[in-house]
Order: structure tokens, then sequence, then C-alpha cells
């Protein structure tokens, strides 16, 4: 008896299991048919694709990938008015969705209808609300049927749609900026790349990073930029941004003249002190621009000793003339005696530049260049009594040990060596000097010595010291452990000191000699490298 008053209750749970299986029996069938539909439409056989689209449509028709693969294949099928039928179904079943606007206009596209398209693209550019997502999602609907000016107005509004559009122009002023670009509209490009600029991390240095990513070297749009940028400033000429941009850009297009022009009119126009101008004369050496990099400091220079930036632009200046100097191989004795004569007078004048790393450049021109290391053995003493900073003599005492080196005052050098080394135990300072009391040994063919002292150097943390150390050491080596006869290697080592003493001509003379006289030497291939070096050096 309690088992028949159960009945009913399996009755409906026997009825239950039996729709739970017909449903996923259908389910499996519907999904098998979906596969064969996109299988025959990716085949492009749309007479059979379609049937099974329509089947599976009719019964889901709020299935939006199905949609989306039977609205695609009625059009590639030019079935266009079932494609419109279908995609007006759409905005009944999804009011709010721009997408279906869209597809319509695909429709009238496809008809022909461009007014009525155009119609369709504005409706659905009318639900851009300020949500990201949505924003996104139209903009890659329209960039799928090559609709910019579209794509433009879209995010036009969105921009709009935040409360202070600046944040608008931030989010979106890269494609924004592309899209003006593309459609020979700079000044709009410029414009919104300047306006959301505020939120950018580092100002006018993103701006500027974005438009190199969008011009490239392309000559015609960087002018086309410039223009752009000129009449900005006709209409703001207070605006310095716009100014230091169009600095920028002269720059890229290779017109240093052009940008120190522009880099002057700000520092006027606002009676600076010379910071702009000193900022583009390091951004000029920096790109090896010594001309307009010396003019600018110069410009500084003429404003005033009273002015802070008076005594940077003096040393500065210096240092470029001496940089085309030491980048000419061809470099005027004249020219280096008048440099020198400039540096003393501004010695003279600014009494604490012996304290400072000037004073090291100064004394490498006296050494190398006015072939005077003499003077520039006093330089750098004069810098030692001036300075308390320990690193700083560290470098200077290095420095005139190589000039004792230059001087054949071996014992002098190997003495400064020593002392920075003791000095500098635990530092990079003190492997250098190691390294290069180890190089001096090698000089004078004491081979013995200074692989003993490469052979601890080999495990410098410096990795320039101990790739120096490595191949110093496998040179001696390879030059002394199987052959008693050490005359070639040292030879070779006289020819390296030649190099060092910027003695060019008797040091390939000594190579070429070293060369004929030992033709099958292991030394051969180490010749040519120290001549490939003396090649690069004169260009």
């Amino acid at each position: 008896m309690p088992v028949l008053m159960n009945v009913p209750y399996l009755m409906k749970r026997l009825l239950l299991a039996v729709l739970c299986l017909v449903i996923h029996i259908v389910s499996l069938a519907q999904t098998d048919e979906l596969s064969q539909a996109r299988q025959f439409t990716t085949e492009k056989n749309y007479e059979k694709a379609l049937p099974l689209f329509k089947k599976i449509y009719n019964t889901n028709p709020s299935d939006q990938s199905v949609y989306n693969d039977y609205f695609t294949t009625l059009l590639a099928a030019n079935k266009n008015k079932d494609a419109e039928k279908i995609a007006n179904e759409q905005l009944i079943l999804r009011p709010q969705n721009p997408l279906s606007y869209i597809d319509l206009a695909k429709v009238y596209i496809a008809n022909g209808n461009q007014k009525k398209a155009n119609e369709a693209l504005t409706e659905s550019i009318d639900f851009i609300n300020g949500d990201d997502i949505r924003t996104q999602l139209v903009v890659n609907a329209l960039t799928a049927i090559d609709k910019d000016t579209f794509v433009i107005l879209t995010y036009e509004k969105a921009k709009m749609m935040f409360g202070n559009p600046a944040y608008g122009s931030y989010l979106y002023g890269l494609p924004l900026s592309k899209l003006y670009f593309k459609h020979n509209e700079p000044e709009k490009a410029i414009m919104v790349l300047m306006e959301g600029m505020v939120y950018m991390p580092t100002g006018i240095e993103n701006v500027k990073a974005v438009l190199l990513d969008i011009l490239g070297t392309d000559q015609q749009k960087l002018q086309a930029c410039s223009k752009a940028i000129i009449k900005r400033i006709n209409i703001q000429p207070d605006n310095i941004q716009y100014i230091e941009l169009l600095t920028w850009l002269y720059t890229q297009r290779g017109d240093w003249d052009g940008a120190y022009l522009q880099m002057q009119a700000i520092d006027e126009r606002n009676k600076e002190t010379g910071n702009h101008l000193v900022s583009f004369a390091q951004m000029a050496a920096k790109e090896k621009q010594w001309d307009a990099a010396i003019k600018a400091y110069d410009a500084v220079i003429l404003k005033g000793k009273t002015l802070p930036f008076y005594t940077l632009a003096r040393q500065e200046k210096l240092l470029c003339m001496q940089q085309q100097i030491m980048q000419d191989p061809e470099f005027k004795k004249v020219d280096v005696n008048n440099l020198c004569l400039l540096m003393d007078s501004t010695l003279l004048e600014l009494p604490n530049l012996y304290a400072q790393p000037f004073i090291q450049q100064y004394a490498l021109l006296q050494a190398l260049y006015a072939e005077n290391p003499k003077r520039a053995i006093e330089l750098l003493e004069k810098a030692i009594a001036s300075s308390g900073q320990r690193p700083f003599i560290g470098e200077c005492k290095l420095q005139m040990a190589d000039y004792y080196v230059l001087l054949n005052k071996v014992w002098d050098a190997s003495l400064l060596y020593g002392q920075v080394d003791k000095d500098f135990k635990e530092d990079a300072l003190g492997e250098d000097a190691r390294f290069r009391r180890a190089k001096l040994a090698y000089y004078r063919g004491d081979f013995e010595w200074a692989q003993g002292q490469l052979t601890v150097l080999k495990a410098s943390t410096s990795e320039l010291i101990a790739n120096d150390a490595l191949y110093l050491s496998v040179l001696i080596t390879e030059n002394t452990a199987k052959d008693s006869n050490t005359t070639p290697l040292l030879r070779f080592a006289h020819a390296d000191l030649l190099l060092f003493q910027n003695k060019d001509k008797e040091a390939e003379i000594l190579l070429d000699t070293l060369a004929a006289n030992y033709p099958k030497h292991p030394l051969n291939d180490d010749i040519l490298l120290l001549r490939a070096k003396i090649a690069e050096k004169h260009k």
C-alpha cells in the first residue's frame, strides 16, 4: 500500500528525466547542425549552410553567436532581404544594442544605399554613453567595415561623455590622433594629444613618444605636424608646451638651427635664465650636434655671469668643442691650442672647476691631443689639492699615472697605480688600478708578473675589466707558453703602448714590420685586430 501511494511521484520523476534526455538530445543535435552549418559556410556552400542556420536561429533567435553566423552567411550569399529581416528582429529583441544598427548598415551598404547606411551608423553612435566596453565594441564593428569617419565620431562622443573632456582625450587620444593623422588632420591630432597630456605620467614626453610612434621618420608627416603646431602657436602664443613640441619636431627633421630658434623664442618669451636653452644644448650634444649645442650655450653665457646657468654653460660649451676635436681624426693642432687657451682662461675665472670632472677632460685634451702630458699632470695635481672627494681623487691619480706612462716614467706610474689599489682595495676603482698596473707590466715586457695579476682580475666584478683581463691573459699565454722567443710579443706590446700614447702612425709602422718579419706567427690575428682599431679611430 505505501508503494502504490508513491506511484504519482515516481511518474513525475520519470517524466522529468525523459524530458531532460530529450532536451539533451535536441541540444546535441543542434550543436552538430551548427558545427555542420559553420563548416558549410567555411566551404562557401551557402545553399546547405543557410537552411541549417535558419532552423537553429528560429529555435532560439536570442542566441547572439548563432545570429552573427547566420547574418554573416546571408550577406555572403547575397540574401540581403533576409539579412535585413533578422537584423530588424534583433533591434526588437535588443533595442539598446548599437551593433544591430551597424548590421543594418551593412545590409544597406550591400544594397548600395549609402544614405540609409549612414543614418543607421549615426543611430549606433547615439547609444554611446561613456561605457568604455560599449565604445570599444562599436569602434571594432565600425573599423571592420572601414568606416573611419564614424569611428572618429564614436571616440569624440565617448570623449565628451566624461565630465572632464581632458580625461576622455587621455583615454582615447592615441587611437583618435592616429585617425586624424591618417585623414590629414594633424592639428586635431595634436590638440587631442595635448588636451590629454595633463593625465599622462610624464606629460610632454608622453606626447613626443606617441608622435614618434605615429610619425616615425616620415618627413612629410613631420612637416605637416610642424605646420599644425605653428598654427596652434599663433592662436596660443603663450603656450610654451606647443613651442617645446615644435622644437622637438625640428630635431626629428634634422633641422637643429630651426629647433634652436624656437627654443630661443621660448626663453625670450618667458624671460627665462636659460634653463630651456641648456636642456636643448644637452640634447643636441647627446646627438653629437655640436654646433647647435655650442650656439645654445653661447646664448646662455651672453645672459651674464650672475645667472645660475652661466658656469654650467661655460664648461659644457668647452667640453662640446673638445668632443668635436676628439671625434675628428684629422683635427688641427691650432684648434687644440686655441681650446686649451679658452680652458685656461675659464679656470682663471672659475677656479672651482678644478674640483669638477671638467678638469679630467681638460687633462685628457692636454695629454693626448696637445701632446703635453706634463701640463695634464699639473692640472690633475691641482685638482687633487682642490678636492676632498676620495673617488674623484682616485680617478685623478689613475689618470696621472697614465700620463706618466706617456712620459715613460714607469716607476711614478706604477707607484700611483699602487696607491689607488691600496686606497680602494674592495672597490671597482681598485680593480681598475690593478688592471692598469698589470698592463704597464705587459708594456714593459714583464709578462710573468702581469699574468699573475690578470689571473685574479679575470674574476673581477666589473665585466669590462674581466673581459680585458681575459683577453690580455690569453694573449700572453698563447705567445709565451710554446715559444721561448718573446721578441714578437715584446714588439707587439710596444705597438700597443704607442697606440695608447696616441702615436698611431708609429704603431701602425711597427705592426706592419712585425707582420712582415713573422708571417705565420700566432700574433697575426691580434695585429689585424689592433690595425682595425686604428682604422676605426681614423674612420
